[in-house]
């Protein structure tokens, strides 16, 4: 699915938006991209789990569901049942938050290819 490989180079984008920068050519540009989405972390958090659900068998589903998961992070206290777990992961997986926005790109580009 390309929707799920642009959104992975979004949400990567999002997660790297603080080291993107050191990028010597497009850096610069990237960086303030990335910070401007970050604006809509919740809006892409929820559009990158549905996806990665949707694609779950699927390399680009994972990566997907995992940065999903990082972007909903501070949100899932909603959650009644779920939420706390959730939350958990999330902020476990936070502490890797660059490495998989990198991973997330990559996959995203490989995508679409």
């Amino acid at each position: 699915m390309a929707i799920t490989a642009i959104m992975n180079i979004i949400g990567g984008l999002v997660l790297c938006a603080g080291i993107i920068g050191a990028l010597p050519v497009l850096g610069g540009f990237l960086e303030k991209a990335g910070k401007f989405l970050g604006g809509f972390q919740v809006i892409i958090g929820i559009i990158m789990m549905i996806l990665g659900l949707l694609g779950i068998f699927s390399l680009q589903g994972i990566v997907a569901f995992l940065v999903g998961v990082i972007l909903l992070t501070g949100a899932f206290h909603v959650i009644p049942a779920l939420g706390a777990y959730l939350e958990k992961f999330g902020t476990w997986l936070g502490g890797f938050q660059t490495i998989i926005g990198v991973i997330a790109i990559i996959i995203g580009i490989l995508g679409l290819l």
